[in-house]
C-alpha cells in the first residue's frame, strides 16, 4: 500500500488564524491543520511577511509570533519550507496581475513542491495553485 503522505502549505493568514484560534479559519482548514497524518509546511516567506507587518504596525497582534517564530513552528510540529532560488525565479516569472510578493513566493513554492495551499485568498487561483479552504 504505502503512497505519498499528504502535504499542505499554509499561507500566512491561515497560520496566524490557526495560532490565534480565529473563527474565520474554515472548519475544513482547521481539520486539515489539526490532522496528524498530514505534513504541514510553513514557508520562510511567512516569517518575513509577519516580521515585516509587525515592524510597520499592520500586525501588532502577531509580535510574539514574530519573536518566537522558530519555536512556535517546532511546538506546533510544522515543517519549515525554506525559499530557494528556483522558488524565487518561478515567483518572478509567473504570469498574473497579483502583485503581492509574499503570495507570489508562497504560490511558487506550492507549485514547485506540488502542494495545495491552505488559504482563503482566491488570488492563489490566478497562479494555478490548488486551494484548500
Amino acid at each position: 500500500m504505502g503512497g505519498r503522505r499528504l502535504t499542505v502549505l499554509l499561507d500566512t493568514q491561515a497560520l496566524l488564524w490557526w495560532l490565534m484560534a480565529d473563527p474565520r479559519l474554515s472548519a475544513r482548514a482547521r481539520e486539515t491543520i489539526d490532522n496528524p497524518g498530514i505534513t504541514r509546511f510553513v514557508s520562510s516567506v511567512t516569517a518575513f511577511e509577519i516580521a515585516t507587518k509587525v515592524r510597520i504596525g499592520k500586525l501588532d497582534e502577531a509580535r510574539e509570533i514574530s519573536d518566537r517564530f522558530e519555536s512556535i513552528l517546532i511546538q506546533g510540529a510544522f515543517t519549515k519550507l525554506d525559499l530557494t532560488a528556483d522558488h524565487a525565479l518561478l515567483a518572478g516569472r509567473m504570469a498574473g496581475e497579483h502583485r503581492d510578493p509574499f503570495d507570489r513566493l508562497i504560490a511558487a513554492q506550492a507549485k514547485l513542491e506540488d502542494m495545495p495551499v491552505i488559504s482563503s485568498d482566491k488570488a492563489f487561483l490566478s497562479f494555478g495553485v490548488h486551494l484548500l479552504w
